[in-house]
């Protein structure tokens, strides 16, 4: 038996399978595509472990979308420098859209699917049924889309009413 017994399982570089995508982060994902339309829209993908979501199983489900920082647009493209990102141990890929509804990766987007595992597109008319999910290597991937209640972030959690009691 070695140093810490059968005991000690390190998770830090465990693999987790990404099981889905909660609704509420897809529609966003529609949402900021139509926003940004006719230019593209690039976002991160982060997500949250299945078992804090209430769900009876292991793996990872998309839950958030996040602007890239420093993302230029056009009609055509979308570019970001990686090092924008933040270093976040919950991304899990990127997201963004084609307005021109073409929904498999250029040659462009599989230069940018190195990082993470799952990479979503997006395409005009932003309906439930325009998109599709990609692994690192641009092959098509199944992807559920969940009924999960997502956790409110804690971080950034207050209201008018806290900034003023501070600031008195």
């Amino acid at each position: 038996m070695g140093l810490f017994g059968s005991i000690w399982k390190p998770k830090l570089f465990r693999r987790s399978e990404i099981i889905g995508i909660a609704d509420d982060a897809l529609q966003l994902a529609f949402e900021a595509s139509e926003d940004a339309h006719p230019n593209e829209y690039m976002g991160q993908l982060r997500g949250q472990d299945a078992r804090k979501l209430g769900l009876d199983r292991e793996g990872t489900v998309i839950t958030d979308v996040l602007l890239a920082p420093g993302t230029k647009t056009t009609p055509t493209s979308a570019e970001f420098k990686p090092t924008y990102l933040p270093n976040d141990l919950n991304s899990v890929g990127s997201v963004h859209s084609h307005p021109n509804g073409v929904l498999r990766p250029s040659d462009a987007d599989l230069a940018t699917f190195t990082k993470g595992k799952v990479h979503i597109i997006v395409g005009a008319p932003y309906r439930r049924t325009d998109w599709r999910a990609f692994d690192r290597n641009g092959s098509p991937i199944d992807l559920d889309v969940l009924a999960v209640d997502v956790p409110d972030e804690q971080f950034f959690d207050f209201t008018q009413a806290d900034i003023d009691r501070e600031l008195r």
